[in-house]
């Protein structure tokens, strides 16, 4: 095991304080009879209460506290706690987990590790909308921009989950609308630095047996930086009917997006004037345009006592330009797929049967100067079998085992012919996954857990082409094997949740995603990785009453990693050894939140992002930085009917400089410095005011 350096133990420290800190008040309050004190699990949210908390990652709707594998959720008010602007706040609240964000359309979601190397977006992770897939078939999604005010939980499975969702070595995000249980309309308007503002308008309709739910956001802002305007319209809608045996649920999501292009910096821009975007794009104006539509429907039917089934079928599609320095780039996206789940539960067993098919064609064109050079057709086709078995053989102990057989296939048609027909196809072998948990419940309040499981990502369609532009045979998917073991307790009469986990992942195979010219990327087979971590996680409620001093509750989380290359050899250079690059070896964050009994809020939120190397040569490291907000809110009732709330924060306390998303080795052309560098935001303020009825 590595050793742990001076840094390493001041974190820890950090944390154990942390924790004790939780600790300390719980005697003294639970020693009080008064009726003020008693603690009501149902009035904060943003404390997970693991025996009450129902999950559906895994494919069941089950308690937290009894699911076999390591998982994460927030829901409630805790997805309030950011400036209403994105996900990256509450997301990085995960231990574990990392949501990188250079501007509000180039993001990189990293789970354990897993997609630290994809330049401008997530790869290597899974996410579904209501049970919709939001990946692609070329294994890329922005669940980010779908705005949070429509979202009512998010769940983060971590670690290989093929044998529960398909191709995603580095685990499933799972987003779920929010659904009112009762008639409401809700009003936004937010304002920040930069020119940003939003508003929007949501509510539900309830009519009998059916329900509806809409979102309609607008937001926009000049940004931060030179040539960083952004705009985006969405509307997130969902319908459900529901009878004593069938339900029928539709969602839709419909986005237009009009962004400028800043780009990464070099170290020189980084430091002297962050606010610059990369000559190279600001000269041309470089922007990214694209309307993205996305619908499902799906069909829950109760069979007979013991069986359910859940049929969806869903379409997407997105019509996007980007103007760049080096060409233009005009492509189309159409899908449509199908994903079946039947379930049967009986007294000691659950089972889960089921398949998703997703099917894309994906239309690209290059121009320069409005000269084509180059045009292809790429169709791509996945399908994902799985099964899975919940044994209980007594009631403590629930044993999981899985399995998933995977088939994914490429057809390039190169449509410009000028330089010879690139065509070509590529079919993968099936990949299969098992996986096996077992979850044992020690008291009603803890359980511990283990799992071990088989993991996969497919090289993107790009990827696997040749400099040329003709299809590479050779590559392989990356794939790896995950052990973990954890526990989950609720302690002190739910005053104290605490879930920690220690994962070990053996991967072989990395994709590597190399840059060879500014606009030519391919792809390559890397030798073997290793991955080793912990995770923490403690919620704690420090104090409750119904009047002042009202409630003080705590959430920290804490992520140690150590991730290094084990047979790498790229170029002619030996790598053996070397720490990955993009990969914090340690996260830290902290919220505390104070609501004074009566309409008053105070969030505090602080993380601390460890030291990271930027090549695979460790010669370059980006050193560690903490970044700590703060927000206030009232709420106030309306005799009328409703609450009308106003809140204001500061972004960034301390005004700390530092890069809120890296580029791994980057590389510089014509005599330019490698642009490793996304600028964070400075101290900056915001507010908003809500009105609900």
């Amino acid at each position: 095991m590595p050793k742990i350096g001076f840094e390493g133990y001041t974190v820890m420290r950090m944390v154990l304080l942390f924790a004790l800190i939780s600790f300390l008040p719980f005697n003294a309050a639970m020693a009080q009879p008064s009726t003020d004190s008693v603690y009501h699990a149902q009035s904060v949210d943003s404390v997970v209460f693991f025996d009450a908390v129902s999950v559906e990652a895994y494919q069941v709707n089950a308690r937290l506290l009894t699911i076999p594998g390591s998982l994460s959720v927030v829901s409630g008010p805790s997805l309030s706690a950011g400036d209403g602007t994105g996900m990256t706040g509450i997301v990085n609240m995960l231990p574990g987990v990392s949501l990188q964000s250079g501007t509000y359309t180039t993001n990189r979601l990293v789970i354990r590790g897993m997609g630290s190397r994809t330049p401008y977006n997530t790869n290597r992770i899974r996410s579904y909308l209501n049970d919709i897939p939001v990946t692609g078939a070329d294994g890329i999604s922005a669940p980010e921009e779908i705005d949070i005010q429509g979202i009512s939980r998010i769940e983060v499975v971590k670690g290989p989950s093929s044998a529960l969702y398909g191709s995603g070595l580095g685990g499933t995000l799972n987003l779920y609308a929010a659904v009112p249980p009762e008639d409401v309309i809700n009003g936004t308007i937010h304002f920040g630095a930069y020119h940003t503002g939003k508003f929007g308008v949501s509510g539900a309709i309830h009519r009998g047996k059916t329900g509806a739910y809409f979102a309609f956001i607008h937001m926009q802002s000049d940004g931060y930086r030179e040539n960083n305007t952004y705009q985006r319209t969405s509307l997130l809608t969902t319908l459900s009917r529901k009878s004593p045996k069938t339900t029928l649920d539709f969602t839709l999501l419909l986005m237009n997006v009009d962004a400028g292009i800043p780009s990464s910096t070099g170290i020189t821009l980084f430091e002297t004037n962050p606010r610059a975007a990369a000559p190279n794009w600001l000269a041309v104006g470089g922007y990214k345009k694209y309307t993205r539509g996305m619908a499902g429907l799906s069909l829950g039917r109760k069979l007979s006592a013991h069986i359910t089934n859940r049929f969806t079928v869903f379409g997407k599609i997105t019509d996007s330009y980007e103007k760049r320095p080096f060409n233009n780039l005009d492509d189309i996206t159409m899908g449509a797929g199908l994903r079946n789940r039947l379930n049967l539960h009986y007294d000691k067993t659950d089972w889960v049967l089921g398949a998703e098919w997703l099917a894309e064609a994906y239309h690209w064109e290059l121009d320069t100067s409005d000269v084509g050079i180059n045009e292809n057709r790429e169709n791509r086709n996945q399908l994902n079998v799985f099964a899975m078995l919940y044994y209980r053989p007594v009631a403590k102990l629930n044993i999981s085992l899985a399995g998933a057989v995977n088939l994914i296939g490429y057809r390039l048609t190169d449509q410009y012919l000028s330089n010879g027909d690139q065509s070509g196809t590529r079919t993968f072998p099936a990949v299969f996954s098992p996986r096996l948990g077992l979850n044992y419940k020690l008291s009603p309040n803890g359980s511990v857990y283990a799992s071990t499981g088989h993991g996969f990502s497919m090289p993107s369609p790009e990827e696997t082409l040749l400099p040329e532009g003709a299809v590479n045979d050779q590559i392989k998917p990356e794939q790896g094997w995950q052990f973990e073991a954890g526990m989950r307790f609720n302690l002190f009469n739910s005053r104290l949740g605490i879930d920690g986990t220690l994962y070990w992942i053996e991967l072989k195979d990395l994709l590597v995603t190399k840059r060879l010219t500014e606009d030519v990327f391919t792809g390559a087979n890397a030798g073997h990785t290793r991955h080793r971590g912990m995770e923490l996680m403690i919620n704690g409620s420090l104090f409750s009453y119904e009047r002042f001093p009202g409630k003080l509750i705590s959430v920290v989380s804490y992520t140690w990693s150590w991730n290094r290359f084990v047979d790498f050899t790229d170029d002619g250079n030996v790598y053996d050894g070397s720490h990955l690059p993009g990969i914090p070896n340690q996260l830290l964050s902290a919220r505390l939140q104070w609501n004074t009994g009566s309409f008053f809020t105070v969030d505090v939120t602080a993380r601390y992002t460890g030291n990271q190397f930027l090549d695979d040569g460790n010669t370059q490291q980006y050193d560690g930085y903490t970044v700590a907000d703060l927000k206030l809110s009232a709420e106030i009732p309306v005799k009328c009917n409703g609450r009308f709330q106003i809140y204001a924060g500061i972004n960034n306390l301390t005004n700390t400089h530092y890069a809120s998303m890296l580029v791994v080795n980057a590389r510089g052309f014509s005599g330019a410095e490698p642009r490793y560098y996304y600028p964070g935001l400075p101290r900056h303020f915001y507010g908003g005011v809500t009105y609900n009825f």
